[in-house]
Protein backbone atom coordinates (compact mmCIF):
# COMPACT_ATOMS: atom_id res chain seq x y z
CA UNK A 1 0.00 0.00 0.00
CA UNK A 2 1.71 3.07 -1.25
CA UNK A 3 0.94 6.80 0.34
CA UNK A 4 1.02 9.54 -2.44
CA UNK A 5 2.64 7.59 -4.44
CA UNK A 6 5.55 6.36 -2.82
CA UNK A 7 6.32 2.38 -2.55
CA UNK A 8 9.11 0.71 -0.68
CA UNK A 9 11.27 -1.67 -2.32
CA UNK A 10 12.62 -3.90 -0.51
CA UNK A 11 16.60 -4.69 -2.35
CA UNK A 12 16.87 -7.54 -0.39
CA UNK A 13 20.01 -6.50 0.51
CA UNK A 14 22.06 -8.77 3.62
CA UNK A 15 18.68 -9.69 4.80
CA UNK A 16 14.58 -8.58 4.01
CA UNK A 17 13.82 -5.24 5.48
CA UNK A 18 17.68 -3.99 5.76
CA UNK A 19 17.58 -2.12 3.11
CA UNK A 20 15.27 -0.01 0.75
CA UNK A 21 14.89 2.43 -1.83
CA UNK A 22 11.89 4.03 -3.05
CA UNK A 23 9.59 4.06 -6.31
CA UNK A 24 7.97 7.91 -6.47
CA UNK A 25 5.12 7.98 -8.70
CA UNK A 26 3.43 10.76 -10.44
CA UNK A 27 0.78 11.04 -12.95
CA UNK A 28 2.07 7.75 -14.40
CA UNK A 29 5.86 8.89 -14.38
CA UNK A 30 7.87 7.01 -11.92
CA UNK A 31 11.39 8.31 -10.03
CA UNK A 32 13.58 5.96 -7.93
CA UNK A 33 15.50 7.50 -4.42
CA UNK A 34 18.73 4.88 -4.43
CA UNK A 35 19.07 2.03 -6.63
CA UNK A 36 20.36 -0.55 -4.25
CA UNK A 37 23.21 -3.02 -5.29
CA UNK A 38 23.46 -4.69 -8.72
CA UNK A 39 21.61 -8.17 -6.99
CA UNK A 40 18.30 -5.33 -6.28
CA UNK A 41 18.07 -5.02 -10.06
CA UNK A 42 14.72 -7.53 -10.23
CA UNK A 43 13.80 -6.29 -7.25
CA UNK A 44 13.50 -2.84 -8.67
CA UNK A 45 12.22 -3.57 -12.36
CA UNK A 46 8.82 -6.04 -10.26
CA UNK A 47 8.26 -2.82 -8.78
CA UNK A 48 7.89 -0.61 -11.68
CA UNK A 49 5.57 -3.16 -13.16
CA UNK A 50 3.73 -3.53 -9.82
CA UNK A 51 2.75 0.31 -9.92
CA UNK A 52 1.50 -0.17 -13.26
CA UNK A 53 4.41 1.46 -15.21
CA UNK A 54 6.58 0.54 -17.76
CA UNK A 55 10.83 0.82 -17.52
CA UNK A 56 10.40 3.86 -20.51
CA UNK A 57 8.35 5.56 -17.74
CA UNK A 58 11.11 6.19 -15.11
CA UNK A 59 12.67 9.51 -15.38
CA UNK A 60 14.77 9.88 -12.71
CA UNK A 61 16.80 7.83 -10.09
CA UNK A 62 17.97 10.02 -7.37
CA UNK A 63 21.16 8.80 -5.75
CA UNK A 64 21.48 9.78 -1.74
CA UNK A 65 24.98 9.55 -2.21
CA UNK A 66 27.56 7.18 -3.40
CA UNK A 67 27.95 4.24 -1.11
CA UNK A 68 27.58 0.59 -3.00
CA UNK A 69 24.35 -0.24 -1.16
CA UNK A 70 22.43 2.92 -2.33
CA UNK A 71 24.09 3.05 -5.95
CA UNK A 72 25.79 0.76 -6.21
CA UNK A 73 22.87 -1.07 -8.90
CA UNK A 74 22.98 2.47 -10.78
CA UNK A 75 24.66 1.83 -13.43
CA UNK A 76 22.95 -1.29 -14.28
CA UNK A 77 19.62 0.20 -13.64
CA UNK A 78 19.68 2.91 -15.75
CA UNK A 79 20.86 0.63 -19.14
CA UNK A 80 17.15 -1.16 -18.46
CA UNK A 81 15.01 2.10 -17.94
CA UNK A 82 15.75 4.42 -21.14
CA UNK A 83 14.41 7.77 -20.43
CA UNK A 84 16.30 7.58 -16.50
CA UNK A 85 19.08 10.39 -15.66
CA UNK A 86 20.70 9.56 -12.64
CA UNK A 87 20.83 12.80 -10.00
CA UNK A 88 24.03 12.78 -7.98
CA UNK A 89 25.46 15.05 -5.99
CA UNK A 90 28.80 16.64 -7.46
CA UNK A 91 31.19 15.08 -5.05
CA UNK A 92 29.20 11.63 -5.95
CA UNK A 93 29.06 11.93 -9.53
CA UNK A 94 32.76 11.14 -10.35
CA UNK A 95 32.78 7.91 -8.38
CA UNK A 96 29.31 6.99 -10.17
CA UNK A 97 30.80 7.73 -13.68
CA UNK A 98 34.17 5.76 -12.48
CA UNK A 99 33.35 3.31 -9.57
CA UNK A 100 37.25 2.43 -8.97
CA UNK A 101 37.87 4.51 -6.13
CA UNK A 102 34.46 3.76 -4.14
CA UNK A 103 34.53 -0.36 -4.85
CA UNK A 104 38.51 0.13 -3.38
CA UNK A 105 37.82 2.06 -0.76
CA UNK A 106 34.48 -0.51 0.33
CA UNK A 107 37.14 -3.76 -0.49
CA UNK A 108 39.11 -2.05 1.96
CA UNK A 109 36.64 -2.19 4.51
CA UNK A 110 34.79 -5.38 3.59
CA UNK A 111 37.66 -7.66 1.54
CA UNK A 112 37.53 -8.65 -1.96
CA UNK A 113 35.01 -12.28 -1.02
CA UNK A 114 32.11 -9.57 0.42
CA UNK A 115 32.41 -7.24 -2.64
CA UNK A 116 31.50 -9.87 -4.79
CA UNK A 117 28.98 -11.31 -2.52
CA UNK A 118 26.88 -8.18 -1.24
CA UNK A 119 27.40 -6.09 -4.70
CA UNK A 120 28.47 -8.00 -7.89
CA UNK A 121 30.20 -6.44 -10.33
CA UNK A 122 29.80 -2.47 -10.49
CA UNK A 123 28.75 -1.46 -13.48
CA UNK A 124 29.69 2.57 -14.44
CA UNK A 125 26.91 5.30 -15.01
CA UNK A 126 27.75 6.80 -18.54
CA UNK A 127 28.07 10.62 -17.62
CA UNK A 128 25.49 11.66 -20.26
CA UNK A 129 23.52 10.32 -17.93
CA UNK A 130 24.53 11.70 -14.68
CA UNK A 131 23.09 15.21 -13.52
CA UNK A 132 24.95 17.08 -10.99
CA UNK A 133 23.16 18.74 -8.19
CA UNK A 134 25.04 21.93 -9.07
CA UNK A 135 23.43 23.97 -6.09
CA UNK A 136 22.31 23.13 -2.25
CA UNK A 137 18.65 23.53 -2.97
CA UNK A 138 18.56 22.08 -6.39
CA UNK A 139 14.76 20.90 -7.28
CA UNK A 140 14.28 18.18 -9.76
CA UNK A 141 10.74 18.50 -10.96
CA UNK A 142 8.90 15.05 -11.54
CA UNK A 143 6.22 15.17 -13.65
CA UNK A 144 5.37 18.83 -12.13
CA UNK A 145 6.05 16.95 -8.77
CA UNK A 146 9.16 19.48 -6.63
CA UNK A 147 11.84 17.01 -5.27
CA UNK A 148 14.29 19.19 -3.53
CA UNK A 149 17.70 18.26 -2.79
CA UNK A 150 19.66 19.41 0.08
CA UNK A 151 23.19 19.19 0.89
CA UNK A 152 23.55 16.86 4.10
CA UNK A 153 27.07 16.08 5.21
CA UNK A 154 27.73 14.21 8.41
CA UNK A 155 27.17 10.83 7.53
CA UNK A 156 29.34 11.28 4.15
CA UNK A 157 30.42 14.54 2.49
CA UNK A 158 28.92 13.74 -1.13
CA UNK A 159 25.20 13.13 0.39
CA UNK A 160 22.05 14.91 -0.20
CA UNK A 161 18.73 14.11 1.23
CA UNK A 162 15.04 14.71 -0.78
CA UNK A 163 12.10 16.48 0.31
CA UNK A 164 9.06 16.20 -1.46
CA UNK A 165 6.22 18.77 -0.16
CA UNK A 166 3.48 16.35 -1.66
CA UNK A 167 4.10 14.01 1.46
CA UNK A 168 6.27 16.45 3.67
CA UNK A 169 8.79 13.89 3.90
CA UNK A 170 11.98 13.17 3.62
CA UNK A 171 14.37 10.73 1.58
CA UNK A 172 17.33 10.69 4.31
CA UNK A 173 19.77 8.07 2.70
CA UNK A 174 21.53 7.44 5.97
CA UNK A 175 22.09 11.01 7.28
CA UNK A 176 18.67 10.16 10.17
CA UNK A 177 20.23 6.94 10.79
CA UNK A 178 18.92 3.61 10.65
CA UNK A 179 15.96 2.00 12.23
CA UNK A 180 14.71 -1.61 11.80
CA UNK A 181 11.32 -2.31 12.27
CA UNK A 182 11.95 -5.93 14.40
CA UNK A 183 13.14 -3.44 17.28
CA UNK A 184 10.16 -1.21 16.53
CA UNK A 185 8.93 -0.80 20.51
CA UNK A 186 5.82 0.40 22.56
CA UNK A 187 7.14 4.34 22.11
CA UNK A 188 7.97 3.46 18.12
CA UNK A 189 10.85 2.94 15.83
CA UNK A 190 13.99 2.57 17.70
CA UNK A 191 16.59 5.05 15.60
CA UNK A 192 20.74 4.87 15.59
CA UNK A 193 23.13 7.11 13.83
CA UNK A 194 25.47 5.63 11.48
CA UNK A 195 28.80 6.49 11.40
CA UNK A 196 30.43 4.09 8.81
CA UNK A 197 33.52 5.04 7.45
CA UNK A 198 34.91 6.80 6.26
CA UNK A 199 33.37 10.43 6.31
CA UNK A 200 31.63 10.86 9.57
CA UNK A 201 31.58 14.33 10.81
CA UNK A 202 29.11 14.51 14.22
CA UNK A 203 28.79 18.26 13.85
CA UNK A 204 27.69 18.16 10.15
CA UNK A 205 25.73 15.18 10.66
CA UNK A 206 24.02 17.02 13.33
CA UNK A 207 23.67 20.48 11.18
CA UNK A 208 22.01 18.54 8.27
CA UNK A 209 19.55 16.79 10.66
CA UNK A 210 18.32 20.24 12.09
CA UNK A 211 18.39 21.39 8.42
CA UNK A 212 15.76 18.83 7.68
CA UNK A 213 13.62 19.37 11.29
CA UNK A 214 12.97 23.08 10.05
CA UNK A 215 10.60 21.69 7.51
CA UNK A 216 8.37 19.88 10.01
CA UNK A 217 8.71 16.68 8.10
CA UNK A 218 5.69 14.32 9.13
CA UNK A 219 8.10 11.39 8.40
CA UNK A 220 11.35 9.96 7.03
CA UNK A 221 11.89 7.58 4.52
CA UNK A 222 15.00 5.77 5.40
CA UNK A 223 17.29 3.36 3.43
CA UNK A 224 17.52 1.00 6.23
CA UNK A 225 14.57 1.05 6.79
CA UNK A 226 11.32 2.20 5.43
CA UNK A 227 9.55 5.12 7.26
CA UNK A 228 9.80 6.11 10.48
CA UNK A 229 7.09 8.96 12.28
CA UNK A 230 3.43 9.79 11.28
CA UNK A 231 3.90 13.56 12.83
CA UNK A 232 6.30 15.92 13.32
CA UNK A 233 6.32 15.32 16.95
CA UNK A 234 7.51 11.76 16.20
CA UNK A 235 9.93 12.66 13.82
CA UNK A 236 11.44 15.65 16.34
CA UNK A 237 11.78 13.23 19.18
CA UNK A 238 13.87 10.55 16.87
CA UNK A 239 16.00 13.40 15.98
CA UNK A 240 16.79 14.11 19.64
CA UNK A 241 17.47 10.59 19.75
CA UNK A 242 19.97 11.07 17.20
CA UNK A 243 22.08 13.97 18.65
CA UNK A 244 21.91 12.51 21.85
CA UNK A 245 23.66 9.00 20.66
CA UNK A 246 25.73 11.74 18.35
CA UNK A 247 27.06 13.11 21.25
CA UNK A 248 27.38 9.92 23.28
CA UNK A 249 29.70 8.27 20.28
CA UNK A 250 31.81 11.34 20.10
CA UNK A 251 32.78 11.20 23.50
CA UNK A 252 33.42 7.95 23.73
CA UNK A 253 35.49 7.51 20.46
CA UNK A 254 37.51 10.24 22.66
CA UNK A 255 37.70 8.05 25.46
CA UNK A 256 39.02 5.11 23.42
CA UNK A 257 41.36 7.08 21.62
CA UNK A 258 45.32 6.30 22.16
CA UNK A 259 44.57 3.36 23.33
CA UNK A 260 46.55 -0.21 22.15
CA UNK A 261 42.86 -2.21 21.88
CA UNK A 262 40.97 1.56 20.18
CA UNK A 263 38.81 -0.23 18.06
CA UNK A 264 37.87 -3.32 20.64
CA UNK A 265 37.12 -0.60 23.33
CA UNK A 266 35.04 1.26 20.84
CA UNK A 267 33.04 -2.06 19.80
CA UNK A 268 32.42 -2.98 23.69
CA UNK A 269 31.51 0.77 24.36
CA UNK A 270 28.50 0.89 21.11
CA UNK A 271 27.23 -2.15 21.78
CA UNK A 272 26.70 -0.96 25.52
CA UNK A 273 25.36 2.44 24.03
CA UNK A 274 22.64 1.10 22.18
CA UNK A 275 21.79 -2.13 24.48
CA UNK A 276 21.10 0.38 27.10
CA UNK A 277 19.09 2.78 24.74
CA UNK A 278 17.05 -0.28 23.84
CA UNK A 279 16.36 -1.63 27.22
CA UNK A 280 14.93 2.06 27.85
CA UNK A 281 13.11 2.24 24.57
CA UNK A 282 11.35 -1.67 25.67
CA UNK A 283 12.74 -2.80 22.47
CA UNK A 284 10.83 -6.09 22.10
CA UNK A 285 14.08 -8.38 21.59
CA UNK A 286 16.24 -9.60 23.93
CA UNK A 287 20.19 -8.35 24.68
CA UNK A 288 21.23 -10.98 22.07
CA UNK A 289 18.90 -10.53 19.32
CA UNK A 290 19.39 -6.51 19.63
CA UNK A 291 23.22 -7.38 19.86
CA UNK A 292 22.49 -9.81 16.59
CA UNK A 293 20.75 -7.21 14.70
CA UNK A 294 23.17 -4.39 14.89
CA UNK A 295 26.31 -6.47 14.42
CA UNK A 296 27.41 -5.03 11.00
CA UNK A 297 26.10 -1.42 12.35
CA UNK A 298 28.24 -1.38 15.95
CA UNK A 299 31.20 -3.03 13.25
CA UNK A 300 30.88 -0.08 10.91
CA UNK A 301 30.35 2.73 13.31
CA UNK A 302 33.09 1.71 15.35
CA UNK A 303 35.61 1.93 12.18
CA UNK A 304 33.72 5.28 10.84
CA UNK A 305 34.37 6.43 14.39
CA UNK A 306 38.10 5.66 13.90
CA UNK A 307 38.59 7.42 10.63
CA UNK A 308 37.19 10.27 12.27
CA UNK A 309 39.18 10.64 15.40
CA UNK A 310 42.63 9.80 12.80
CA UNK A 311 41.41 12.65 10.82
CA UNK A 312 40.90 15.41 13.77
CA UNK A 313 43.81 14.57 15.25
CA UNK A 314 45.76 15.35 11.74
Amino acid sequence: MSQHGIHTVDTAFQRNQFDACYLIVENGRGAFVDSGTNHSLPRLLAAIDHAGLQPEDIDWILVTHAHLDHAGGAGQLVQHLPNAMVVAHPRAAPHLIDPSRIIAGATAVYGEAEIARSYGQVVPVAADRVVVVAEDGHVVDHNGRPLLCLDTPGHAKHHYCVWDARSACWFTGDTFGLSYRELDGPQGAFILPTSSPVQFEPEALKQSIARMLAYRPQGMYLTHYDRVGQSYAEVEKLAQDLYEQINAMEKLGRDADGKPDRHARLVEALTALYLQRAREAQVPLDDAAVEQALAMDIELNAQGLACWLDRDRR
